[in-house]
Order: structure tokens, then sequence, then C-alpha cells
């Protein structure tokens, strides 16, 4: 490596973090181009995505991505790291064969190996899909149609164990908005018959990592793992190296990007951003830094396998907040300015507005 290579600070990380994520600024995009950009989207708390693409784009509404799942344009899965993600549709294409690898090993844990010990899982993959075939299942009645042919067993870890086995995705109306934490049933239906076309034959991890680093990058082999779950990516980076540029960051890690992607100027404002539990600008790399300090991690390590709703204040995390019916609680780290503490509770307004827009009373309380 030349002793040449530019070395970034964790300023110009951040700044260019919020322009690949799209929170330098709310932008002109249509929830469906924004899902495409960030790849997937995290989707594991009901109404995260409509917090996340409403922290990024202009004059969002709810109904604008209600109307791309139902219509089939984006889909919500579990793919990236395990997780329920939201995805274009013809992402999920490759996206899905691409990651099955690591979603699948989720049947070694022990969650699930006394549930499954002694079945033929080809067979438990042959039945689940013949019984998903034409018609959209609960994963309970699912599990229930599977506890007949696999008597003695969990019906719900049958059903779970399938949707790792088979890529199947989750049709409306789960995920779509609502009422605000409410979770109900979790209906499954085969991807490829819910897309209307085949998925990919074959993994594109050159394509994941391309498209990881447009909207994450600059980043270092391990972010890429972190993000994608995926392991032993060395060699697929290597072989792209040709086609991107390569960095230092302030620790010596090399980081790699697209030859064209823009930096960020890191004495550039960066505007309050109120972000959903999981949202991908804190998840997406494993040297979290340039968007979180250790300490406030180590903060909401403890929570955080709950989901935490975080706060950027001049680009980094600076605190979590809390909706409860009408009333949204605002907890930061360290003591704020007041023009800090004028901007935090501005765009907290903003989301009460759009969270709950008939709301004449809004409630907003800082501690």
């Amino acid at each position: 490596m030349s002793s040449g290579v530019r070395e970034l600070s964790r300023r110009v990380l951040n700044r260019t973090l919020l322009e690949r994520q799209l929170l330098a600024r709310r932008v002109p995009r249509t929830p469906l181009e924004a899902i495409e950009h960030l790849v997937a989207m995290q989707a594991q708390m009901p109404n995260g995505p409509y917090v996340g693409l409403w922290a990024r784009l202009e004059n969002f509404r709810p109904d604008d991505l209600t109307s791309l799942l139902e219509g089939r344009d984006v889909v919500h899965a579990t793919m990236l790291r395990r997780t329920q993600h939201l995805a274009r549709g013809e992402d999920f294409g490759w996206l899905w064969p691409t990651v099955a690898s690591i979603v699948r090993k989720a049947l070694t844990d022990a969650y699930y190996a006394e549930q499954i010990e002694g079945i033929d899982l080809d067979e438990l993959a042959r039945v689940g899909r013949r019984l998903l075939a034409g018609k959209p299942l609960h994963r309970r009645e699912l599990g229930r149609l599977l506890a007949d042919r696999f008597p003695g067993r969990t019906p719900g870890r049958l059903a779970e164990a399938v949707e790792l086995l088979e890529a199947s995705v989750h049709p409306p109306p789960h995920c779509t908005w609502g009422r605000w934490g409410h979770r109900s049933g979790t209906p499954l239906a085969l991807a490829d018959e819910w897309l209307g076309h085949p998925l990919a034959d074959a993994p594109q991890p050159e394509t994941m990592v391309l498209r990881y680093l447009a909207a994450f990058g600059p980043a270092g082999v391990m972010d890429i793992q972190a993000w994608s779950g995926l392991t032993r990516l060395r060699e697929v980076v290597e072989g792209l190296r040709p086609k991107l540029r390569s960095f230092r960051d302030e620790q010596g890690s090399e980081l790699f990007d697209l030859p064209d992607a823009p930096l960020g100027e890191p004495d550039r404002p960066a505007p309050v951003r109120l972000l959903p539990a999981f949202d991908n600008a804190v998840l997406g790399h494993r040297d979290r830094t340039r968007v979180i300090s250790e300490e406030n991690r180590r903060r909401i390590t403890p929570r955080a396998s709950a989901g935490v709703p975080l706060f950027l204040l001049d680009g980094f995390v600076e605190g979590t907040w809390a909706l409860t019916g009408d009333r949204l609680h605002i907890a930061p780290f360290r003591p704020l300015s007041d023009s800090e503490t004028a901007a935090v509770q501005d765009e907290a307004a903003q989301l009460l507005r759009f969270v709950a827009p008939d709301n004449t009373e809004p409630t907003i309380t800082l501690t």
C-alpha cells in the first residue's frame, strides 16, 4: 500500500455517512429510490422504516411506503444479519441468494436445534413450500399444519425453520403503518410467487459490496461483514480492488470506496435527526465511532437488543427518544445548550406532526 494513501478523519467519515445515508438534508427522492439506494432498511420495529424514511425524504407520507408494500415493489423479509429488513423487490431477488447461507445457519442455534433434530431439512422445506404454494399463511397456521406432518415438535419453531430454509416474504398488512408499537401475527408467502419471478440462482457478493459502499462507504471489510452478517468477504473485496479506491482511518485501518463517490465536508453543519431503533446509519459498520462514541454506545448496549430510538446532534448520537401516545420524551446523554435544545425540540415536534397529524396538543419532554 502506498504511503500516499489519504487518511480520513472521524468527522469526514461522519459527514460522508450522513450524505450517503440521506441524513445531511431531506432529499427529494421517492421512497422506492431511497430504499434502493440504502440496499435494505432495517424493519424489526413495525413503524421503524416509516420514521427512517421521514427522517430522510422531503414530504414523505406513510401511504407512500404502504402502497409500495401492497404493490409488491418493496418486500419485508428476513435477510441481512438474519434480521427483518425492507428491500426493493428486484433487489431481494439477488440479495436473498447472497445472504441465504447466513440466514440458514441460524438453524444450528440452540433455539432451533432441539425442535428440528432428526428432521430431514430438505423434506421440511419441501413440505413448507407445498403448504405455502399459491397462498400466504400466518406463521401460526403454517406451524399447525407442519406439526401434523412432524408431530411432537413446536409448531412455531417449524414455521420459522421453513422461513429460514425457503425464500419467503411477509406480505401486508405486516409492517404497514399502524398503531405505534403494535405487532400482529406474521404472514408468510413464497418470495418467487409474491414477486412473480424467480430469484437469482447464485449469490452476488460483488453486487452487494458495491451497493453497500455506495450507501455506507468508505468502509473496511469488517464493516461490510458486520452489516451483511456474512464472513470471508476479504477475497471478494480484493477481487474488486481495481475498481475501488482506498483510504485509511485515524487508526490506520484500510477503507474502500467507489472511485467517484464524494466525501463529506468535515465542517458542514448537520441537522438534528430522530432515528428509529436499529437504523441503518447506526448499525452499518463494525466500527461505529463515525456516528456514535464508544462511551455513548456503552450507554445503550444493555437496552440495544430491544431497540433504542436515537437522535443525532451535529451528526453524532447524543441521546434517545421514546414515543408514548401523544408524548415524545427526549433523553440526552449530556446537558444541551439552549440552541441545541431548541433544535432537538423542533425536530421532535415535526416527528409528532408526522406520527399524529390530527393531534393539536402534542407533548415533548426533555430530561
